[in-house]
Formats: C-alpha cells, structure tokens, sequence
C-alpha cells in the first residue's frame, strides 16, 4: 500500500522539480562546472574555490534584491552606478566633512535608499515604464559621480581613507577575509548568502512575497484584490538601494580609494544573473536561489575562462548565449507550470 501510494506521488513530485525556476540554472552551474574542471586543473584548487565564491558573491550581492525586483515586473537600470555613488558617498563624506568613517558609512546609507526610494516613487506618480525611469536615475548619476568627484576631489578618484578613525572596524564588516584550510572566504560570500536567506524566506513565506508575485504577474488585478503595488514596488527599489550600500562599502574598504566611472555596465550582469537565475524579463516568475545559481555560473566562468588560459574576450559572448538561452528555458518551463498536469 505505501509502495503504491509512493509510486503514484512520484510523478507528480517530477512535475513539481521541473516547474521549479531555478532547474535551468541548476543544470547550467553543473555543466560550467563539469566543463572547467575537465579543462583547467587549477579550476578544482581549494584556493580557486574561494577566487570563484568573491567573484559570484560580488555579483550575487545585488542579484538578489534584482532578482526580486524583477519578480515584481520592474527593472533598475541605475543598480551598477549606484554601487559606485555608495562608495564615493561614504568616501568623501569621510574625508571633506569627519575624521571617522563610519559617518560616511551611515551617509552612504542614506542616500542609496534616497535614490531606491525616488525610483519607486517617480515609478508609482509618473507610470512611465521602470525602463525610461532608471535611466535616466543612471544618467544622472553617472553624471553625478564623475562631476561631484572632480568638484570635491579635484581628480577622478576619491582620496585615502585607511588612517581614519572607524577604517579597522569597517574592512572587518565589509571587507575582512577568513582562510581556513587553504579556502578564502571574503565578507562578501557571508553578506551574500545572508541575503539570500532573507531574500528567499521573505519572497516563500511572507505575505509581502505573495505581493511581488501578484504585482509582477498582473498589478491591475493585484490593485483591485487590495495588494498595495506601489508600496511594494518601492520597499524592492529600497532593497536594490541596500544591497548597493552593502557593495559600495567593500569596494571602498577594499581598495581605500574609488574611481568615478566605476560600475557602468554591471546592472546588465546583474539582470543577466536573475535571468539565468529563472526570472522572466515580464515579471510575475523567478526565483532568488536562481539568482544565487546565476551569480555561480558568473563566476565560475570568469574565473574558469583564466584558470583554462582561454581568450578572455569570449566571456561576454558567453554571458549572451547564457542569457538568451536562459530567458528560453523560463518562458518554456512557466509555460509548462501553466498548463499543469496532463
């Protein structure tokens, strides 16, 4: 009797794993894997597993609150600049204005959920497509990041910060690393999987999850039943605002100084690891352990191309075709957890 009740529950738990988003990417970051550990001996080195983690970490930081964002039908064209602004922000704050870092740090803060919260809301008064609306956020603070650097700093970049009072504590937050074992872990892979655990309770087994999946999927009948579209569609821009900060901040302690025309270009990898992750360009569909998948497949191909001592200008050609075979499979696989069982 169990036997046969275990027989008859087996398709239907089949039917369940491939209607799962993330499949996709799953199946993917085992075939990179496979790939770059048959081809690059140095690919399979305990010390190239921490290189791969920082490299998937540092994208898989704002995959997450992008990955979510998209599962609410938006976009946030300003998300690579807005990294950049972050650092500068908690840069020069520190350096023109205190002596102690961590008032540049709070700054920081302030003004990257400053920028999330003026998406959200031109994006609710206006209805102009998040498109049109984040970039022109990304124009202004590209424009901004240079201009304002030059006025304060006289040059493109930031000037050092490394003997001020709070620099010690700050690495140790945002960019600190522990090696156990051979194996370097970065504080980016723990920010990293401490968003995804968030990201993914709140998306699963939150009513606010259950909104973002209502106003990506259909925001007319989502307003009508009562789900509140541009409240929720600001607190994702918020959160796209955070995980900037949060990446601002290790580059800054990272590296002491930022140059301004950082970060053009990375909101493309971001959207292209929550896609590849299981996200639909058209929203109502994705996954966040998908956008974590994406972020691994990112970094183990950017790490994989160099251990394999391949031509490293085929990444991006490897990016799109991941991409678009990526936005492929999801329509493919929302379009079978449509039709059901059969």
């Amino acid at each position: 009797m169990t036997t046969d009740l275990l027989v008859q529950d087996r398709p239907a738990a089949v039917r369940r794993l491939l209607a799962r988003p993330e499949l996709g990417a799953l199946i993917a970051a085992v075939a990179v894997f496979l790939v770059f550990a048959a081809v690059a001996e140095p690919f399979l080195r305990v010390s190239s597993l921490g290189t791969v983690l920082y490299a998937a970490s540092t994208i898989g930081i704002m995959a997450v609150p992008v990955s979510l964002l998209m599962i609410g039908g938006e976009f946030d064209l300003s998300a690579g600049v807005l990294v950049t602004t972050a650092a500068l922000t908690s840069s020069m704050v520190s350096y023109q204005f205190t002596a102690v870092t961590w008032v540049g740090v709070v700054v920081s803060l302030a003004v990257t959920l400053a920028v999330g919260w003026f998406n959200g809301w031109m994006l609710g008064r206006t209805r102009l497509p998040s498109f049109i609306v984040t970039l022109g956020t990304f124009l202004m603070l590209t424009g901004a990041n240079l201009g304002v650097t030059k006025l304060v700093s006289g040059t493109v970049s930031t000037k050092p910060i490394s003997d001020m009072e709070g620099f010690a504590s700050c690495r140790w937050l945002f960019a600190s690393e522990v090696t156990v074992g051979g194996l370097t872990i970065k504080a980016t892979v723990w920010w990293w999987l401490g968003l995804l655990a968030v990201g993914t309770w709140v998306l699963l087994r939150t009513r606010f999850g259950n909104w973002i999946f209502a106003v990506g999927g259909d925001a007319a009948a989502a307003r009508a039943v009562g789900v509140p579209v541009a409240r929720t569609k600001t607190v994702l821009y918020l959160g796209v605002g955070f995980g900037a900060w949060v990446l601002g901040q290790h580059l800054l302690f990272s590296f002491d100084t930022v140059q301004s025309g950082e970060g053009v270009g990375n909101e493309l990898i971001y959207i292209v690891a929550a896609v590849i992750g299981g996200c639909l360009i058209t929203g109502g569909y994705g996954s966040v352990a998908g956008s974590a998948l994406g972020a691994l497949i990112f970094g183990m191909a950017s790490k994989g191309i160099v251990y394999a001592q391949w031509n490293p200008d085929w990444f991006k050609f490897f990016l799109g075709a991941m991409l678009l075979l990526a936005a492929l499979l999801n329509a493919f696989v929302k379009r079978r957890a449509e039709r059901g069982p059969r």
